[in-house]
């Protein structure tokens, strides 16, 4: 017999009703409504992170004291190409930089072939979007000599906790405390940042994990667990479901990479070593609800997934 798992539909079709009528935040509603968190990140191969302290507007890249142009030529490198770019600050008060600053530039790959995580000092951020070569990085293996700027001691992992007031005050009520935490227990191996956005206003708190690419939610993401987790970015919403489904039927404490294959509409192969599991994954609709604060209410959506062992 299959086990069964849920998580939330893209929100591409999502229709809207009209203005907002919010009784209670996003993420609130959320928890109440019982939306899993399973199949809400973002689909993303390549991450692009630029240090920006002080503060940032809803829309950071063009809303903060980073050079209007610069911010707007890093936005275009996710316009067509699965590649997400925000702004990072250190965890705490926000003091400004003037232009012409160094800064530090975090880029990742989290491809489950070809995961690295590569830190970078630049003196000048102007030019940046052409200096990364972002398409020769989505097929990057390892982390690539000729990226712009001085080499920086990358760690083991980073984690960036979306703290964006501006975006949605979930992120930064919830967040920021997440942050503080996170960063008080931190070792070398671990660097922790603020970011601007990362989707998904009503999962906050809310935080990437890289270069594994794992992102976190809910009440329960400090927990890093994979019923806090929102799936792996390297992967479309309905296949992060399949993988996530696996591991949750393994009893898996947190999430791992396996290899997951389209087999049908919506039929999945999860290969773990050996074992192989047939996920078949469907889509449930729900009531409406808003996907942030400030949006209006919208058709609510997620899947569901029975997860099914191949006879060897």
């Amino acid at each position: 017999m299959g086990c069964v798992a849920r998580s939330p539909l893209s929100g591409r079709a999502a229709r809207d009703h009209g203005a907002p009528h919010v009784t209670v935040t996003c993420s609130a509603g959320r928890v109440a409504l019982g939306e899993p968190v399973a199949g809400s990140a973002p689909f993303a191969r390549l991450w692009v992170f630029v240090e920006q302290p002080g503060p940032w507007g809803r829309d950071a890249l063009r809303e903060s004291h980073l050079d209007a142009v610069v911010g707007a030529e890093l936005a275009a490198l996710g316009s067509d190409r699965p590649v997400r770019v925000g702004l990072i600050r250190s965890v705490g008060a926000h003091a400004d930089v003037v232009q012409g600053s160094p800064r530090t530039v975090l880029v990742a790959r989290v491809d489950r072939s070809a995961s690295w995580l590569a830190s970078r000092r630049l003196d000048d951020v102007r030019g940046l979007a052409d200096a990364l070569r972002v398409d020769d990085l989505l097929t990057a293996g390892s982390e690539p000599q000729w990226l712009p700027g001085s080499p920086l001691p990358a760690p083991s992992r980073a984690v960036l906790v979306c703290t964006n007031a501006k975006r949605d005050q979930c992120c930064a009520v919830l967040g920021r405390p997440l942050a503080a935490s996170f960063a008080a227990s931190a070792g070398a191996a671990l660097a922790v940042w603020e970011t601007s956005h990362t989707s998904g206003h009503r999962f906050a708190p809310t935080y990437v994990s890289l270069p594994d690419g794992y992102l976190f939610g809910g009440p329960d993401a400090a927990s890093g667990s994979v019923d806090a987790c929102r799936g792996r970015a390297s992967l479309e919403p309905a296949a992060q479901v399949a993988e996530l489904a696996v591991l949750r039927s393994l009893g898996e404490p947190t999430p791992r990479p396996l290899k997951v294959v389209a087999s049908g509409e919506g039929v999945f192969q999860v290969h773990d070593g050996d074992d192989t599991f047939t996920v078949t994954v469907h889509t449930t609709e729900g009531p409406d609800r808003p996907e942030s604060c400030t949006k209006a209410a919208v058709p609510s959506s997620w899947f569901t997934a029975t997860v099914d062992p191949v006879a060897g």
